[in-house]
This record gives structure tokens, sequence and C-alpha cells, in this order.
């Protein structure tokens, strides 16, 4: 067993072998649809981390962030709920098939305790309090904040099945998953549900689809795949947007998978010196009229402060942002459901100070 079994295991054997073969696999690593750098170019490095290290109190909440108590084990069957967790954490139960997103349970979004920590208040879930059964999960990539070691390894015998990106497999063998569970997807890769578990999975559908970030989880960057997902499942279509900066990729993705009921992407998380792997509020509502979402939920806020600006920054833009142009959204507080067709949460509950 590996000293820090945390960090997971990059590709060997025969994954590697697959990896080579991807397009999207060149000189090495994972490319992006089009060029970009992982921060700004000609930013100092010492300048970047001294600006890191010395954040602005107004990145954490002064307060307890509010939320909703929920059970999760009697959502309904007839309907289609979403339960946001904070951050890019969520789980969808779509009539009786229940889909876990990005789980991210741990007090911190980090290897070891004491970074990153959540906000006060954020811990109110816990894989305690999910469903007994997890029809799928799905990991979009592998950084600390979307694929959470002690997480997922606690879920490990109530999932039906997992979908993620090529690549990030290696960590999940490493883990000791059955790898017979698990579907690793190269871009405009789709996988289709057998019909077997709880949920109606044979009426389920995931693709990945192209993202403009990067991943991993030590030194070595762009090992594994980092992927949006569009999810087609009891009639509606979703996408599920993962990290992204703005792109073209957006447009593509709108024309040749949208529209979508609902359309997930992050709004927070972004700043000046990487620019190119997160979106900016603007960037979000415009990736969300590319897409042809009828409702845009805003993630990746509200849990963690991996950035510099205020927490509930880049929510307040991003509802400013989309009232200017006429597109719906929701913001629903931790644990309160948004139920699609039905009811969309929209109180300015953030503004807490």
């Amino acid at each position: 067993m590996a000293l820090f079994p945390v960090f997971g295991k990059n590709p060997t054997g025969e994954r590697l072998e697959r990896i080579l073969q991807s397009p999207n696999y060149r000189d090495g690593v994972f490319q992006n649809p089009e060029p970009t750098t992982i921060g700004l170019e000609g930013a100092p490095f010492f300048k970047v981390l001294w600006d890191v290290m010395r954040k602005p109190a107004n990145t954490r909440p002064t307060r307890q962030i509010p939320s909703v108590q929920t059970d999760l084990k009697a959502l309904p069957d007839d309907q289609v709920s979403l339960i946001w967790f904070g951050h890019s954490s969520y789980l969808l139960k779509i009539y009786k098939t229940t889909i876990l997103v990005d789980p991210v349970f741990s007090r911190h979004a980090a290897p070891f305790a004491g970074f990153a920590k959540a906000f006060p208040g954020t811990g109110v879930y816990d894989t305690g309090k999910l469903p007994d059964r997890i029809d799928i999960l799905l990991l979009t990539h592998d950084h600390f904040d979307h694929l959470d070691h002690r997480t997922v390894v606690k879920l490990k015998d109530r999932v039906g099945h997992i979908v993620t990106s090529l690549g990030v497999g290696s960590h999940l063998e490493s883990w000791g998953f059955d790898m017979g569970k698990v579907t690793e997807l190269d871009w405009w890769g789709e996988w289709r549900g057998d019909g077997s578990g709880a949920g109606d999975l044979g009426a389920v559908s995931l693709m990945a689809t192209p993202a403009r970030h990067f991943s991993g989880r030590s030194l070595k960057r762009n090992q594994t795949l980092w992927s949006g997902f569009v999810l087609k499942a009891g009639g509606h279509r979703f996408f599920l947007g993962g990290d992204s900066g703005y792109g073209e990729h957006f447009k593509e993705i709108g024309r040749r998978c949208g529209p979508f009921d609902l359309v997930i992407l992050e709004c927070g998380q972004y700043g000046k010196y990487w620019p190119k792997i997160h979106m900016f509020p603007p960037q979000v509502v415009q990736a969300a009229r590319d897409l042809g979402g009828k409702k845009l939920l805003p993630v990746h806020w509200g849990k963690f402060s991996l950035a510099l600006h205020p927490w509930n920054e880049s929510v307040k833009r991003v509802v400013e942002e989309a009232g200017k142009v006429g597109q719906h959204i929701t913001v629903p507080m931790i644990g309160q459901p948004v139920v699609l067709g039905h009811f969309y949460p929209n109180s300015d509950w953030w503004d807490i100070e």
C-alpha cells in the first residue's frame, strides 16, 4: 500500500496503452481543446504564492452558511430532484435513479487536513445521510475538491456503477474499487445503463465532453482527463459541467447535444492568475446560453475558498449577469431541493454578512 493513498496512482499498463491512443493525449499529457495556460503567463511564481498565502478575510464568510435538512433517503420517486451539498457536490434523484456527482464530504479540499478548510455550516451532510444505494457515481476529474479519497472509499460498496474521465480509474483501482463497475470515458465517449440496479439504468446515458482545465493529484499534471458530462435520463437532458474555463467547446456541446433542461456550471474560484481554466461570472452566463440551458445552477462556490475573490462575489455577479440577459437561474441553499419543472429556489440567502 502507498504511504499516502490519498494521492492515488497515475495510469500504467493497459490503461496507459488506451490513453496513448486518445486523440486528446499528445507529448506525454492530455491536451485542452484549445491552447490553454494553467496560470497567467509572466506572473512571478512567488508573487502568486504570496497573494494566495495572504488571502483577504472576506474570502471566507464570518457566519455559518445556512442550510436545509432534507431526508435524502425519502426523496420522491415521481419527480426529478437535485440536492446541492456546497462546492461541486450534488445528488440527482431522477425518478427512481440516484446519481451522485463529485462528492466531497471531508472538512477540507486538500490531501491533508488544515488546508482549504470548509466554511462553517457546510458540513451538515455526510455519506451516512445519502440514500442506501447510489446507482451512479460520476467523477468529473481527479482534483481534490472533486475526487475526495475519504468520501468515495466510504461509498465503495454502495455504488452500482462509476462513470469518470479517462485515466481517473487508476486512482480508484489503487483504492481497491471493483474495476468491473467503473467506466472511463474519453471526450465524446458515451456510457449507457444496462437496466440493472435499483433505478431504471437502461434509460440513463452519460457522455463525456471537452472542458478547458487540467488534472493531477501530485506534481505530475494532466495524466488523467477532465470532462463535462451530458446526462440523459427520464426524458430530460442535463449538462454537468465539472470545471472548465470558457471556450468554443460550449457552443459545440450545445449544437451537438442541447438544449438542456438544466445546466450546472462552475461559477467560483476564478482569478487573474488563472484566467483560462475557470470561468468569470459573465462567462458562466454566456456558457449557459451557448449550451441552450433553460435553467442555470451555479456551483463550485459556497464551501471552500480556493481563490482570492470574496466568498459570495461569484454568485452575486452571476445572478446579476443572468438578469441582464434573461437567463433563468436557480441558487438553492445547501440541502434545499431543486425540483425540475416545479421549484427553483432563488432567494438571496448568501447575503449573510
